[in-house]
């Protein structure tokens, strides 16, 4: 834990246009949704090194000047006499920026340790703005650089807006790209977003009308606490993905996220997986640079009976692309009949399985990368498995990330172990290293 007489908040004044109240965004809906059930706010964001010459008060001057353009960062959420979140734009007000010296301490690792105190801080969603910035020096020389966002006011291809914008973000005469929340707001009341979301629900509703309502059996002894994480990192996948994405010619992402349906199909005994996948929601018109949080989950329901793998990957790319065209919803109505159909069928639907690729630019493979049974046979015995935290703050049945690491595949696992034991979930992560390196060269030899 870093000793608190190291760290100095910096005043940052900031100003830009437009304030006032209005409703939520469905993206922004969504995150407060979460955070009501998790009983804290998802955090967004990282760590990454500074470039010599950076200074703490150019670093500063950045602060403001984003602060100022986006409206998104100068959002906050207060509950209305109803006691319905509204979300409430600043013209101007002031944000701190933390300054950290390491002193003899590796600034990477100072700088992973303030990342991590940050996104663990109290946070009042009615007083606090979703942003926190924080450098870490040397001898006062800035050396990295911390930055979080919470979900309320951008998901993940938010960030890469925002950092696609930091360019302009100086000149005051830039337009500032994408539509805005407020903006967003009014044309989620449109007709046109309106039919959108009724088509999305359909979906939805055909998909909840026909599931199991419930796919995992109870757990005779469930671990304590209740939620554990688990990850598996493992280089033979990379190496295996590779060429499987490329026999099949889809994304490296759809050929997990098969993987994962069978692997899962495995440990709860219903061939059919269903799980809730991101999407962007940025081909939508003016989302694509929205520094705001668009991103919805989508359901995909994948069939695995009676299919080799690499049709499954073909399920999996059909059920991808036709939930992705229905991830833009009032999430107040999809909950609302989530609960009437169970009702109507007698018993609670759950839904609350996810997958996610976070990975982005570490999805890209090199041009040149040439992969051969033996470089994936020496590659399986380098997989290692970590157990991670441990928790009883309520989640998901099962949730599991890709992360972005380079050069490997690195999984994580978060799941209900009254679901799901620690066994099923290490043994989730293996099925799926084994099932994609056994797709990878299915003509070869044993």
């Amino acid at each position: 834990m870093l000793e608190t007489a190291t760290a100095q908040r910096l005043p940052v004044r900031f100003a830009g246009e437009g304030a006032g109240t209005e409703e939520l965004t469905w993206g922004q809906r969504a995150a407060w949704g979460s955070m009501l059930i998790n009983g804290e706010a998802d955090w967004a964001g990282g760590t990454m090194p500074l470039r010599d010459g950076q200074t703490v008060a150019e670093l500063a001057a950045l602060l403001a000047a984003v602060m100022g353009r986006h409206q998104s960062l100068r959002t906050r959420f207060r509950l209305d006499e109803a006691g319905q979140p509204r979300q409430s734009l600043s013209a101007e007000g002031e944000v701190c920026l933390e300054v950290v010296e390491a002193g003899d301490r590796d600034p990477e690792t100072v700088a992973e340790a303030v990342r991590e105190r940050l996104e663990t801080a109290p946070f009042d969603p009615a007083e606090d703005w979703s942003v926190r910035w924080a450098v870490v020096c040397r001898d006062g020389v800035a050396s990295w650089f911390v930055a979080l966002y919470t979900h309320l006011v951008l998901d993940g291809y938010g960030i890469e807006a925002l950092t696609a914008d930091l360019s302009d973000a100086t000149a005051a005469d830039a337009e500032v790209p994408g539509v805005p929340p407020f903006e967003q707001a009014r044309r989620q009341r449109a007709a046109t977003a309106r039919r959108q979301q009724a088509a999305s629900l359909r979906h939805w509703e055909q998909h909840l009308r026909t599931i199991a309502p419930e796919r995992f059996p109870s757990v005779e002894a469930p671990a304590e606490p209740r939620w554990w994480d688990v990850s598996y990192d493992s280089p033979a996948t990379y190496l295996a993905l590779h060429e499987v994405a490329a026999r099949t010619k889809v994304h490296s992402g759809t050929v997990l996220l098969a993987a994962y349906a069978v692997a899962l199909a495995r440990v709860s005994g219903d061939p059919r997986t269903v799980l809730r996948t991101l999407v962007s929601n940025r081909f939508r018109p003016g989302f694509r640079e929205a520094v705001a949080p668009v991103a919805q989950s989508a359901l995909c329901v994948i069939d695995v009976t009676g299919q080799t793998f690499d049709e499954v990957v073909a399920t999996a790319f059909q059920s991808q692309m036709s939930a992705g065209l229905h991830a833009y919803y009032d999430p107040r109505e999809l909950w609302a009949m989530i609960e009437r159909v169970g009702a109507e069928r007698g018993a609670a639907i759950d839904v609350s399985s996810y997958f996610s690729d976070r990975r982005r630019s570490f999805a890209t493979y090199p041009d040149d990368l040439a992969v051969s049974p033996e470089d994936v046979a020496r590659a399986l015995g380098r997989g290692r498995l970590t157990w991670g935290r441990r928790s009883d703050t309520p989640d998901t049945t099962c949730f599991l990330l890709v992360n972005p690491v380079p050069d490997t595949i690195d999984l994580t696992i978060r799941a209900d172990t009254h679901r799901l034991t620690p066994d099923d979930m290490a043994g989730c992560l293996r099925a799926m290293e084994e099932i994609i390196v056994a797709a990878a060269f299915p003509d070869a030899s044993a």
